[in-house]
């Protein structure tokens, strides 16, 4: 009514003007002063059109028939305007009667008309689902499209509230979205909801819903309109790039961080580490025990297995930690584990919904499946471990916090790294087996004890790499001479692993030879060089020295090596000052000796460099070092060596360290 402004007239019998309202006098100009008491047809009707005028009111006033057109009125100001009619007879309680005219203007009421018209038409065909609902939310009018996605018949929603409708869908979310619409005028736009309705009440579908709130021409609230789009299909395939693009990002994450050392165990926990942060809350990483004993183990047969566990790993605080197997415990499985089954069969076993049942053959024992139910776990994939044709153990993940079951897209993600880490971990088995040989060499190759020497007294220590590095060409040696003499070697094979070891067995073996020759340490290096460019890209370092008791006299030449240090009862230890001479298999530079008066309790020194060098410090700073430790108050050699490994060298140090400790007598 406002939109259309309709104006009310009311003729007496005699066609005089008796009512007059404001509408009125916005379409016809005159002011009801002016317009009432006066004659209609005379004020407002062109002289050509008062013969059809008064025809029309006769047969209104005389028959009561009721008339409706558009009819052309004389404006005040002398124009002429098509104005719509509705003109009725009315009657009092005294019998009179009036007619009532009512009229607004025609050029409003057409667009009025085409605007309805259009909107009624884009609501009934709109391809994009519609509907009013009033300030207090009740439906009001929904379009075809409405339907369909609700599954309800228009009719039936009419006056209903929301959650009346789509009862499956977080209705108290669309409903504050509405009352935020109404209190603030601010459109919400593009609302993601998913749910389900009674048009599919099996399967989720995803909608862009928007809201406005509708107004008329006086800023009155009508109530809220509702869009809604289904995107189910735009949505499924952005999730499935999405997560496309996440399980791209797991692997390469993967191919990052797991397999940054050749330690076994710590490539365990990085498989483990990775896959509770991108895949599961809980993770555990166990190998086939008799991976880790035999170099050539046959595939778990039909019987019960044995596994160790390498690494457990949990995305949050957990006493579910409680159910895995402790790492480095050995567990036994029987046939009809699930952990056995995918060891034996070589495939993946997924749970993606795991019952009561199903916990009996996941947990090791029925305490540890108790621990399971507690913790919540609903979801359970298995998956072996496998490189190079052979089993190796397998990866369990579970799912307690994370309230989606696992998938098969999950099982082919878990699957890839899976082989991604068994290929790492198969490399760390065998690197380890091959330092553990080197090693055993190492030590088999060096002394065993101390020998008795005269006016000597001597401790000595190897100390493989501390990382998952292999064992070196370190050795030391203490030889006895004619004369009471004493020769004093440490050497360094550049190198690592069973060869370094092996090179190592042979220049000792050489220097031994050639140290009951009795020649001048100099000499001995010349010959050492000599022998190791016969053994072709190899290159060592070196020092050897020779203790005469009855002179107190040592005599010291270096070929390369870290200088010695010597540390006197009553004065501050220092480096000595000798030529540094070149590595062994240099050839071409002569070697030097220097000869070197002792005192009785003067302690000399002998090292590699693993014990001093550091990728964080400068080497002077770490001989520094070196010195203020035996600096320290003395103690007993065997502790004195003791000490220089607990102090020096970083508890991943990269190489190992030969050290020989020998105190004047």
């Amino acid at each position: 009514m406002d939109v259309l402004g309709v104006a009310a007239v009311v003729l007496d019998a005699q066609g005089r003007i008796v009512l007059w309202s404001p509408q009125a006098e916005e379409i016809f100009g005159w002011t009801a002063k002016e317009a009432l008491g006066r004659k209609a047809v005379s004020l407002m009707v062109a002289e050509e059109h008062v013969d059809l005028v008064l025809e029309l009111f006769g047969r209104v006033m005389d028959g009561g028939e009721a008339w409706a057109g558009v009819f052309p009125i004389r404006h005040k100001d002398g124009s002429s305007r098509p104005v719509e009619f509705r003109n009725m007879r009315l009657q009092d309680e005294r019998g009179q009667y009036f007619a009532l005219g009512l009229a607004t203007d025609e050029t409003t009421l057409r667009e009025l008309e085409r605007d309805v018209a259009l909107t009624v038409g884009l609501v009934s065909h709109s391809p994009i689902g519609l509907a009013v609902l009033d300030a207090d939310l009740r439906f009001v009018l929904v379009n075809p499209v409405m339907e369909h996605i609700t599954g309800v018949r228009a009719p039936d929603h009419i006056g209903h509230r929301v959650q009346d409708i789509i009862p499956l869908l977080d209705t108290d979310a669309i409903e504050t979205d509405m009352r935020h619409v109404l209190a603030t005028g601010q459109p919400v736009m593009d609302r993601i909801r998913t749910g389900r309705t009674a048009a599919d009440p099996a399967n989720d579908h995803t909608w862009n819903v928007s809201y406005y709130r509708l107004e008329d021409p006086s800023d009155r609230i009508i109530g809220v309109a509702v869009s809604v789009v289904d995107i189910s299909e735009q949505y499924r395939a952005a999730t499935e790039a999405a997560e496309a693009r996440r399980r791209l990002a797991v692997i390469a994450n993967a191919s990052v961080r797991i397999g940054t050392t050749l330690d076994l165990e710590a490539t365990a926990r990085e498989l483990a580490d990775v896959v509770v942060t991108d895949l599961a809350d809980l993770a555990a990483v166990d190998v086939l025990d008799s991976v880790l004993r035999d170099d050539d183990p046959a595939d778990p047969g039909h019987g019960p297995a044995h596994f160790r566990a390498l690494a457990v790993a949990s995305a949050y605080a957990t006493d579910a930690l409680a159910a895995a197997d402790p790492a480095g415990e050995i567990a036994s499985y029987g046939a009809q584990r699930l952990v056995t089954q995918a060891a034996r069969t070589r495939r993946p076993i997924l749970v993606a919904r795991v019952q009561p049942e199903d916990l009996r053959r996941i947990a090791r024992d029925e305490e540890s499946a108790a621990v399971w139910e507690r913790a919540g776990l609903h979801s359970y994939l298995i998956v072996p471990l496998i490189a190079r044709g052979q089993v190796l153990g397998v990866l369990d993940l579970a799912r307690t916090r994370n309230p989606h079951p696992f998938t098969e897209d999950d099982v082919v993600l878990a699957g890839e790294l899976a082989a991604r880490a068994a290929v790492c971990i198969d490399n760390a088995r065998w690197y380890q087996r091959q330092r553990h040989a080197a090693v055993a060499l190492q030590r088999h190759l060096l002394p065993q004890r101390p020998p008795r020497l005269p006016g000597l007294e001597v401790a000595y220590r190897y100390q493989p790499a501390g990382t998952a590095q292999e064992a070196g060409g370190d050795w030391f040696d203490t030889i006895p001479l004619r004369g009471d003499k004493t020769a004093l070697v440490v050497g360094d094979v550049m190198g690592h692993g069973i060869n370094a070891a092996a090179t190592m067995g042979q220049l000792r073996t050489v220097t031994r030879t050639l140290a009951r020759l009795d020649l001048d340490p100099a000499e001995i290096l010349q010959h050492l060089d000599e022998a190791t460019r016969e053994l072709e890209e190899i290159i060592a370092t070196c020092v050897y020295a020779v203790y005469d008791p009855h002179r107190r006299q040592i005599r010291i030449a270096r070929a390369g090596h870290p200088p010695p240090v010597l540390a006197g009862a009553g004065r501050p230890p220092g480096l000595l000052d000798l030529p540094t001479g070149v590595p062994l298999g240099v050839g071409g530079v002569p070697f030097r000796t220097t000869s070197v008066d002792l005192e009785p309790e003067d302690r000399l020194v002998l090292y590699t460099d693993g014990l001093v060098e550091s990728r964080r410090q400068p080497i002077g700073d770490r001989l520094r070092v070196l010195l203020d430790l035996l600096t320290q108050p003395r103690i007993p050699l065997q502790d004195t060596c003791d000490r220089l490994l607990a102090a020096l060298p970083p508890p991943d140090h990269p190489d190992d360290i030969a050290l020989l400790v020998a105190e004047v007598c």
